[in-house]
């Protein structure tokens, strides 16, 4: 059966602490790309056959796909659906984490988290990633696919399979930076799901 990893990409340069979204400039940092090496040789030490590398369009996701490329000397796909998803708050900084979000200008914004009205619906992310997963698994379907994305995309379809609601507190994600969430596919079909953070040993900058 394939499996189908997804990979959050690794460390983001971002000094200014912008809420980046789907910009387009923001690039891995030297602790981003030590982590993706990372995950590159924990796969091939543990013997995992990865017969597709597949990424986001964004910079720090296909940085993070290269060294998995490069290992198993493959070419990167890249997949539109497997991109970041779309946020209001983008290009904005924020220095104070959550409690920026709570500011009375941002009020409208925050109106339903259920949908959730500051960006794109979570039944939009989840059908474009499940589509993008069984399309992955069914074009490589004798050994794995590791899919590059990022945080919120790779949570949703973790809550989808485990039929949980998509309402949540962003600091319960487990999705960690270079994280593995592993889907197996049966049929198309996701039958189990493990979970792995092969670059949690590198230190993130503060």
């Amino acid at each position: 059966m394939p499996v189908v990893h997804l990979l959050r990409h690794g460390h983001v340069h971002n000094p200014d602490k912008v809420l980046y979204g789907r910009l387009p400039e923001f690039r891995l940092s030297e602790t981003g790309h030590a982590m993706a090496q990372a995950v590159a040789d924990d796969l091939v030490e543990i013997g995992t056959r990865v017969g597709q590398v597949v990424a986001s369009p964004l910079l720090r996701a296909q940085e993070t796909a290269r060294p998995l490329a490069e290992a198993f000397q493959l070419d990167i796909v890249t997949d539109d659906r497997l991109i970041e998803a779309l946020n209001a708050y983008e290009g904005r900084p924020l220095q104070s984490g959550a409690a920026d979000f709570m500011h009375p200008r941002n009020w409208w914004l925050l109106r339903n988290p259920f949908t959730p009205s500051w960006g794109e619906p979570y039944v939009e992310q989840r059908d474009r990633m499940w589509a993008a997963i069984r399309d992955a698994a069914g074009a490589n379907p004798d050994s794995d696919t590791v899919m590059v994305s990022h945080q919120l995309p790779i949570w949703v379809a973790r809550l989808a399979f485990e039929k949980r609601s998509y309402l949540h507190d962003p600091r319960s994600r487990q999705c960690g930076l270079a994280s593995l969430t592993s889907f197996t596919i049966e049929d198309g079909e996701p039958v189990a799901m493990a979970y792995r953070e092969p670059a949690r040993h590198i230190e993130v900058p503060a």
